[in-house]
């Protein structure tokens, strides 16, 4: 058996319906349009949402307020009292501990560690972004603060 000897089943293909062809074919002078009106003419028919000369639904409803920015970058926030409560001293803080400790979801996330509370253990956080607040309670607390380069 060759490339050249493949066909598709019998009855698996089908040839398109040539409208507008003659009586003959089947479908010849209104070409399954039906009689008259708006439906039966090139490019006749109502856009969509269309209701009848009713004020549309999409009209009726209100504009939302403000802005959706669609390069907003979300990050999931983690207070230094979370990370003082989880972790023991000298422990190494990214995505895979916080997911480890329950702390977020997802490893892939954006995190941010924000400074509320109080932190006494020596952390080493390594994660995207780190508040100038809770940078300078880690460093005094003796921890270190390693952001991406």
């Amino acid at each position: 058996m060759e490339l050249k000897d493949l066909t598709p089943a019998a009855g698996s293909r089908k040839q398109r319906t040539r409208v507008g062809r003659g009586h003959a074919a089947g479908k010849g002078k209104t070409a399954g349009r039906g009689l008259n009106g708006q439906k039966s003419r090139s490019g006749g028919g109502k856009r969509p949402g269309f209701e009848g000369g009713q004020t549309p639904l999409y009209m009726r409803l209100p504009k939302l307020p403000g802005f959706r920015n669609i390069n907003r970058v979300e990050y999931v926030p983690v207070n230094v009292s979370r990370l003082e409560a989880k972790f023991e001293a000298g422990s190494v803080i990214d995505n895979a501990a916080l997911v480890a400790a329950g702390i977020i979801k997802h490893e892939d996330a954006l995190v941010k560690v924000l400074g509320d509370g109080e932190i006494t253990k020596a952390l080493t956080v390594k994660v995207d972004k780190v508040s100038a607040s809770a940078a300078k309670k880690i460093e005094a607390a003796g921890g270190k603060v390693e952001l991406p380069c």
